[in-house]
């Protein structure tokens, strides 16, 4: 199948797919700080996690279904397969690696799906309050 728009399009749809601030990571922190969950930020560390709580060594990550290859949601491009099987296996891949490199520095490594924020974000909300209060986590603390 042919792109229907040129590469100048199509280069310009691209450059505006976010990459941080998406509206699934930008509704869990509205919950997450709505909620009292206040002392996050947003940088810092390997990977670029999206929530990072350093004083518990907790970080988190909402994965795009298509750029993180869910394995519910998950759906092959019809074109330049070779280039997109290329790219998100690298992402998982390098996603695992982030993973076990946080894991070995001590942090735990929560990471939620897109599709988990759209369906139950109060599930992952409680997801991120319990590791918290393993971690030691009092309210107002």
């Amino acid at each position: 199948m042919v792109d229907v728009l040129t590469k100048k399009q199509r280069s310009y749809n691209m450059s505006m797919i976010r990459g941080r601030n998406t509206k699934p990571e930008i509704r869990l922190r509205k919950l997450l700080f709505s909620k009292g969950l206040r002392g996050y930020r947003l940088s810092g560390l390997p990977g670029k996690p999206d929530i990072i709580f350093s004083k518990y060594k907790i970080t988190i990550f909402v994965d795009g279904c298509f750029w993180h290859k869910c394995p519910e949601h998950f759906k092959e491009p019809a074109t330049r397969k070779r280039f997109w099987a290329k790219k998100i296996d690298g992402n998982v891949k390098r996603d695992r690696e982030i993973n076990r490199i946080l894991k070995t520095e001590g942090w735990a490594v929560l990471r939620f799906w897109e599709h988990d924020i759209e369906k139950d974000i109060n599930k992952c909300y409680l997801s991120v309050l319990n590791e918290l209060l393993k971690k030691g986590y009092r309210n107002g603390n």
